[in-house]
């Protein structure tokens, strides 16, 4: 997985900030209608309140979902990664466009913060991180 290989590089040189994984298009979608998958290294734990758009889920450090977006939040200590101490990595999956979304607002944030959870726990898994980064191999989608 190259997003794991720039994880390792990034925090090769202490560098904490995010990067784009990829963007997704729609067949018929205009330039600007698109999601996109990023990857943050962060200096800590979650702290704060998230925006109130989004449920709060059970799942790695903190999990969040909308209609438009889902994050997961994990903690990674691997001998892959330097430094004892764990490092901490959030993965996002935001849709980006000019429209609102439509359809069911619960399935929606369902399926955002299922795509986040499966790019976090491939992320865990490919970086070795103890425990999967305490991720379950099926997202957990109720409300914390």
């Amino acid at each position: 997985m190259e997003a794991a290989r720039a994880l390792r590089e990034r925090l090769a040189f202490a560098v904490v900030g995010d990067g784009d994984i990829c963007r997704v298009y729609g067949m018929s979608a205009a330039p600007w209608d698109y999601i996109e998958v990023t990857c943050e290294l962060t200096g800590g734990p979650p702290k704060g309140d998230p925006a109130s758009k989004f449920t709060v889920l059970r799942m790695g450090e903190r999990a969040l979902a909308a209609v438009d977006a889902g994050v997961v939040q994990f903690a990674c200590r691997s001998e892959e990664l330097p430094g004892s101490l764990p490092a901490h990595i959030d993965i996002g999956v935001e849709r980006w466009s000019p429209t609102e979304p439509e359809g069911d607002s619960e399935k929606l944030k369902d399926a955002y913060a299922t795509v986040a959870h499966s790019v976090a726990l491939a992320m865990a898994k490919e970086l070795r991180c103890e425990g999967d980064g305490g991720l379950e191999a099926r997202p957990v989608l109720d409300p914390a």
